[in-house]
């Protein structure tokens, strides 16, 4: 025995190494592969991206070279342009021409802006406010001509772009660079309108140093960051130039809001990308836990490994230990015995508990029933419903009863009548006979009186198991309606005895009867560990199984 021990023992080490180990290169392994999967659909986002950000920003390179302004006072400038630039289909918000006027130029500038069917053609300020020629000392830059033209869009041409910080220094930069340039982020069409990001194209005439105006594209920053894909590995953020630490996020909706990076967690990647002459930076947060992950897939490794382990252990003893036992011939004898004491013993103590029942049955039927022929078929009935208890549990090999298979016609009374419901639980043999006698004494003694009220009682049957186990109750509600105590039959003393006291106590439980003003009702809670009885039904299990020879 010792030495059995000592190799179990030595069994048992080697697999916890082994399942060790293969949860630690499992953990490694699923970690790595998790960051190589999310790196690599990073890096096939900020691709699409750039692709993306490099076609916005080819679209007004193109524009500004088709344009040709020989007046930058002539309305409807982007005419030419408009098969142009929606052939790209880069699903911009607002196309711009930003004519740069000279303070002479003003007053004809405003009446082509009129010419061309926009209502507020007045040059002013960023603020909407009116601005006086005379004041001007330098060449402003004016939204002159736009696309779309919508009820939202056709008041913004005539502002100068001047006083807003933004566009202005796009612009400068621009003019400077004779480039396309982006600006910062910033809200489209109206203060509070959806984030974006415009670029703007200078368009500069042959033989000329300085550009006649721009062409301007705004893009919403929620498509250009791509951050509705509710099924990427990662959520992604653009750093927020206008604030050390800003970062911009969209949500499901595309709606762009601004938060603090040091609120959070650090990023798990970032890429940078080209837009409009300026270098961004995305930053991507994984949406899932690698290391929690690869940690969980370690465990349920380790977990198979300890449980193969012990089931080799387990066999591995159990072969050993079965080879120091007797021969086999004396084990199959000696189960034998054993199985038939157990059958012998089981066998005595249902018959005697049958017995005992009918005995009891017939003894209270027949000492309580002042009419004999009454008396009779009570007792037939009483001892039909045993009967026909005894034939289901014999069929089930003392498994238990379906609960519902109770309330069968051939021993139930008015069984067609009987709406049942409820969980179909099996109950243990000991309560099936006690609830089978239940249902016969209730069923028997609802039909008394019909002719006085003209008309069949409604019964209900239904039972619910409430709790959690092992404090799991059983509550049993009878109800006939239709019924008054003027017209029920009165309860025997022996179903009396068996409504108020016999089954109640058989189960461990409480019962109570009361007539309500429309029927008569019955009511038993019971602890379910009574009702099931899982003691008897593993004696019963362990006498019905087969006995096999040990090998």
């Amino acid at each position: 025995m010792v030495r059995l021990g000592f190799i179990i023992g030595f069994i048992a080490l080697l697999g916890a190494l082994l399942s060790g180990l293969a949860a630690y290169r499992v953990h490694d392994q699923e970690l790595a592969l998790d960051r190589i999967a999310l790196a690599r659909a990073i890096d096939v986002h900020a691709s699409l991206v750039q692709d993306r950000l490099t076609e916005r920003e080819l679209l007004a390179r193109v524009a500004s070279g088709l344009f040709r302004a020989p007046s930058v006072l002539k309305p409807n400038m982007l005419e030419p342009l408009r098969s142009a630039i929606y052939a790209f289909k880069t699903d911009f918000v607002v196309a711009g021409w930003v004519a740069r006027l000279q303070p002479n130029e003003l007053a004809a500038a405003q009446a082509a802006i009129a010419a061309a069917g926009f209502p507020k053609p007045q040059i002013r300020d960023y603020s909407d406010k009116p601005i006086a020629p005379a004041s001007l000392t330098h060449p402003i830059d004016v939204l002159m001509d736009l696309e779309p033209r919508s009820d939202e869009t056709k008041a913004l041409p005539g502002r100068s772009y001047d006083q807003d910080p933004v566009r202005s220094a796009m612009l400068a930069r621009a003019r400077i660079e004779k480039r396309s340039v982006a600006s910062d982020p910033v809200p489209l069409l109206r203060g509070n309108g959806p984030i974006g990001i415009i670029v703007a194209a200078p368009v500069v005439p042959e033989g000329a140093t300085e550009p006649a105006g721009f062409v301007t594209f705004s893009y919403e920053l929620a498509t250009l960051m791509l951050t509705n894909d509710d099924m990427s590995l990662f959520s992604v953020a653009l750093k927020d130039p206008r604030k050390e630490g800003g970062e911009l996020v969209a949500n499901d909706q595309g709606i762009v809001s601004t938060r603090m990076g040091a609120d959070g967690p650090a990023p798990s990647a970032t890429r940078t990308v080209s837009f409009g002459g300026r270098d961004w930076q995305l930053s991507y947060y994984a949406k899932t836990n690698s290391a929690r992950r690869a940690e969980q897939t370690a465990i349920i490794v380790a977990a198979i490994g300890f449980a193969i382990t012990a089931m080799v252990c387990g066999l591995f003893g159990y072969v050993a230990y079965n080879n120091l036992r007797l021969s086999r011939e004396i084990q199959v004898r000696i189960g034998f015995e054993r199985r038939l004491t157990a059958v012998i013993d089981e066998l005595n103590h249902r018959v005697k508990n049958i017995l005992a029942v009918i005995q009891s049955i017939v003894t209270r039927t027949l000492r309580h029933g002042s009419d004999i022929d009454v008396a009779r078929e009570l007792l037939i009935g009483r001892i039909h419903a045993m009967s026909n208890v005894v034939s289901l549990l014999s069929e089930s090999q003392w498994q238990g009863v379906k609960l519902k298979g109770l309330f069968e016609a051939r021993a139930i009374p008015h069984a067609d009548r009987i709406a049942v419901t409820g969980p179909d639980i099996a109950v243990s043999a000991r309560a099936a006979q006690s609830l089978s006698l239940l249902f016969f004494e209730l069923a028997s003694h609802s039909d008394e009186g019909l002719s006085l009220v003209g008309k069949h009682p409604h019964i209900t049957a239904n039972w619910t198991v409430t709790g959690e186990a092992p404090e799991e109750v059983f509550h049993f509600r009878w109800e006939e309606f239709n019924t008054s105590e003027a017209t029920r039959r009165p309860d025997s003393d022996f179903g009396l005895i068996l409504l108020d006291r016999v089954a109640p106590e058989a189960l461990g439980g409480t019962a109570k009867r009361f007539f309500t003003d429309v029927s008569y009702v019955y009511e038993l809670t019971a602890p379910m560990e009574t009702v099931v009885d899982m003691t008897e039904r593993d004696r019963t299990d362990k006498i019905s199984a087969p006995v096999r020879p040990v090998r």
